[in-house]
């Protein structure tokens, strides 16, 4: 038992929350459910966006993040671990509170952010920390052989809600696509067309049910290249 906790102690926050013996993610209704209500009401949600975020104290409850997304919140070029550096306040709380709930699959992530893990005003902190960093352009794009097409494809169908460049709208809690990594954003779109990503908004799938594999290579090619914000960007 006294090497279990030096070996505990040493792996810190990671291994403090895998040792939770509740740590299993939960399953709330998703899309898939009757009546199922995008960005419905939610206690936690509430209680986050009026909690007044704090950037240092969300610098510190990063930490446990830091792992997955990187010091920088600039994630991976992978399909997973998205960049969430300068992403709209109200769109991080949301998403972070949809894991929590299970509302949003992500047994990989639950067990960093649980109830045991962070507390409500964590997220609220986080989510202003995150918010506060610079975009890094240096995130993974496609290859931008189909440009043209995933600019057509982006301004029919995408830019309404996510904004002529990709900048989103926070009031909407619609999250800022441009710069993000090309995989996370084909995988993302995939998931949500075909019904797999349980949070998703049915507008959104309506919007894209329709476009092939290729259709979604293009367009994601195409969000993963627009600049961020000027007030965003990297300097």
């Amino acid at each position: 038992m006294k090497s279990l906790a030096i070996l505990l102690a040493l792996l810190g926050p990671t291994a403090a929350a895998l040792a939770q013996p509740g740590y299993v993610q939960p399953h709330a209704p998703g899309i898939e459910s009757k009546g199922y209500v995008w960005n419905g009401p939610d206690t936690e949600k509430t209680e986050a966006l009026m909690h007044r975020g704090d950037p240092e104290k969300g610098k510190v409850a990063y930490e446990v993040c830091r792992g997955c997304h990187g010091a920088d919140a600039s994630g991976k070029n992978d399909a997973i671990y998205p960049q969430l550096a300068g992403q709209h306040v109200k769109v991080l709380i949301k998403q972070m509170v949809d894991v929590r709930a299970g509302r949003r699959d992500n047994p990989k992530m639950h067990p960093f952010i649980g109830e045991w893990a962070i507390t409500t005003d964590d997220v609220s902190d986080m989510a202003a920390y995150l918010n506060s960093l610079p975009v890094p352009t240096t995130n993974i794009k496609g290859s931008g052989a189909n440009a043209t097409r995933g600019r057509t494809i982006y301004e029919k169908s995408c830019s309404n809600c996510h904004g002529d460049r990709g900048e989103g709208d926070a009031a909407r809690f619609y999250p800022m696509v441009a710069s993000q990594h090309y995989a996370y954003l084909l995988n993302e779109s995939v998931q949500i067309r075909d019904g797999w990503r349980r949070n998703a908004n049915p507008k959104m799938r309506a919007a894209i049910k329709k476009y092939s594999d290729k259709d979604l290579e293009a367009v994601s090619d195409y969000m993963s290249r627009l600049p961020p914000p000027a007030d965003k960007a990297a300097k």
